[in-house]
């Protein structure tokens, strides 16, 4: 309908200018950035590593996860374009501006990724915990790269029971991580899990389960000169 209404080239423009304003964004973003280093070593003994290089002429940013754990014989080894959503998530967040989501955010990024490392795996790697698990290691890794913000739970805590004829599938909130000047936020799903967890009265109405105890866990978030959410 666009199309019709306003005709290719102008439609072609628009989305040319999105993407420009958000490239602006993300390069005024990267201006009040410093270049940084960071370590995540995974619960599995796998290491997610990140050297972020600002430049501050050009206003751009090379995130270079050289160093990182070749591919696995686990699922936790994560697509390449895992990664670089990943990437594109983190650089959106630290612009202020009401802008969508779209490839102008990248534009400012350099992204390295070796091939054959876990965040850029192979054929026939098996990939199924890369986006529920490593997707947020990697996030982490880049916010303590640039020193933004400490790191969150880690992971989406999926936890799933069932039998023949009853399936549930969860994912747990945790805690956002703290950073300079503000605590981090208890009980909500972070960064690159987003689902909204199901009422105790509703999974018990459902399920043939009863819920023993449904609260945050005080004081697992981490104390400091802020702290971290619960």
């Amino acid at each position: 309908k666009l199309v019709r209404h306003f005709g290719l080239p102008t439609v072609q423009a628009y989305m040319r200018h999105v993407q420009d304003n958000a490239e602006e964004c993300v390069r005024r973003a990267i201006e009040s950035l410093k270049s940084g280093h960071f370590s995540y070593e995974m619960d599995c003994g796998s290491v997610v590593k990140v050297d972020i290089s600002i430049d501050s002429e050009e206003r751009s940013a090379t995130v270079d996860f050289s160093g990182t754990t070749m591919q696995v014989d686990s699922n936790f080894n994560a697509p390449a374009p895992v990664c670089r959503a990943a990437t594109m998530y983190v650089f959106r967040t630290l612009v202020n501006d009401d802008i969508p989501m779209n490839e102008g955010c990248m534009k400012a990024i350099n992204l390295i990724i070796p091939t054959g490392c876990m965040l850029s795996p192979q054929y026939p790697a098996a990939v199924v915990a890369g986006n529920v698990e490593t997707s947020q290691c990697v996030t982490d890794c880049i916010y303590g790269a640039l020193g933004v913000m400490a790191a969150a739970e880690g992971t989406m805590n999926n936890v799933t029971f069932g039998n023949a004829k009853h399936q549930y599938y969860e994912t747990i909130c945790g805690g956002s991580g703290a950073g300079p000047g503000f605590d981090g936020t208890s009980a909500v799903h972070t960064h690159m899990t987003n689902s909204r967890i199901t009422d105790p009265e509703v999974l018990e109405l459902r399920y043939p389960v009863r819920v023993g105890a449904f609260a945050i866990r005080r004081g697992s978030g981490g104390v400091g000169t802020t702290r971290g959410g619960d």
